[in-house]
């Protein structure tokens, strides 16, 4: 199961060392692909995200909503400002971001509602999740002027928290578990070192029965698909986990999940026989995930089946799931957009610009397209009565 080889490789020597120890070590001179992942993006030193500081954005390997402009994070606190609203604007009110990148949505948000609502504004707490340290010294140095604080999930009472857990792009980079089917069979791949030094892919009996417990959540029965041998693809048991911690953090309040992928029947397509995982490096995108190793994106679509089912099981209920380019709408884009056609202020040149940054949010083939799950616990018959803006409008078929 060798993978093709890019033309130039550029990879990390003092990570790749690392992974290749790793595998030594083990008992099977072998890893999971989740924990080949793991370290590829996450190694304290040497990690994708430990590395590089600059790898969000124009110059960087990928782009996601709020570089576009401010108008995501805007819409995103038009909804948080009818969470608030919804629970008769309670004197403490949280916002827990996970995974927040530059910081750009957190200064959009907060700098929006500093501007525009001044009692939500001087009511909530905004708290970061963050497990890049590179990441999370950017932020700091960009949120310098707001009341925000990090904390790590262990600093993080049982049910303390009121008010909105939320993410964007951020469950896709979760570490996951591939797998292949051969002879009727699911088999994890594995990563192990061969004799010239190369990493490559082996298979072998799955690592946990987490992984077939985890078909029968998402009700997938793999093994009935039609010319299934070969098809493979990926499990991400890390957001399962993910979602019991929000469950358990949250008191009172929503979880807003934005991210691309499915939901399972489309995720696990027998048409979609070799899964969903990608590389970015520099906006192009790859399937080769040991070319570049430490220097490029890895990343891997999100089941929100998964999410749903686990939440319901960890406590949480599904408001609603929908598209962005929907959502978005629904919290007053369009209304932006009308103001364009009006034409109040702007030059022609800034007219044009401001559409097309605000059609490529809501773009069917692009960011549009990406899902929001939208799940609550702890509210009153009468609080689950009002619909979420974001979510009035019907979703997709």
């Amino acid at each position: 199961m060798n993978q093709p080889q890019l033309t130039i490789n550029n990879s990390n020597e003092n990570l790749c060392e690392i992974i290749h120890q790793r595998i030594s070590e083990s008992p099977k001179k072998q890893i999971t692909f989740a924990e080949y992942m793991d370290l590829v993006l996450y190694h304290p030193q040497h990690g994708y995200y430990a590395t590089h500081p600059v790898n969000i954005g124009k110059q960087g390997d990928f782009l996601t909503s709020p570089h576009w402009s401010n108008d995501f994070g805007e819409l995103l606190a038009e909804q948080f400002l009818q969470m608030w609203d919804i629970f008769q604007r309670p004197n403490n009110f949280t916002l827990v971001e996970m995974g927040a990148g530059k910081g750009i949505l957190a200064e959009q948000i907060l700098g929006y509602l500093q501007q525009t609502h001044l009692d939500f504004f001087q009511t909530i707490e905004y708290l970061i999740i963050e497990k890049s340290e590179v990441l999370k010294a950017e932020q700091k140095q960009r949120l310098n002027s707001y009341q925000v604080k990090w904390f790590e999930w262990d600093e993080i009472s049982h049910n303390s928290i009121t008010g909105c857990f939320f993410s964007n792009e951020l469950v896709d980079a979760f570490s996951v578990h591939k797998f292949i089917i051969e002879n009727e069979e699911i088999r994890e791949i594995y990563v192990t070192s061969d004799s010239d030094g190369k990493f490559v892919e082996i298979t072998d009996k799955i690592s946990t029965p987490e992984i077939a417990e985890y078909f029968k959540l998402v009700d997938i029965d793999l093994l009935s698909f039609p010319n299934v041998e070969g098809y493979q693809s990926e499990v991400n048991l890390q957001a399962l986990d993910w979602m019991k911690i929000l469950s358990d953090k949250l008191l009172k309040g929503y979880v807003l999940t934005i991210d691309y992928g499915y939901q399972a029947a489309r995720y696990y397509n027998p048409v979609r026989r070799e899964g969903t995982l990608q590389c970015y490096y520099q906006h192009h995108r790859n399937n080769d995930p040991y070319w570049n190793i430490g220097r490029q994106d890895i990343t891997a679509h999100v089941d929100f089946t998964a999410l749903e089912k686990q939440g319901n099981l960890s406590g949480l209920e599904t408001l609603g799931f929908t598209q962005q380019g929907l959502f978005l709408m629904a919290l007053g884009l369009g209304d932006r957009l009308n103001e364009l056609s009006n034409n109040q202020g702007f030059s022609i040149e800034e007219v044009f610009r401001r559409r097309e940054v605000l059609h490529s949010l809501i773009d069917p083939i692009g960011l549009g397209n990406f899902g929001v799950l939208v799940q609550s616990k702890g509210l009153t018959e009468q609080e689950k009565k009002q619909t979420l803006k974001g979510l009035s409008m019907p979703p997709m078929r």
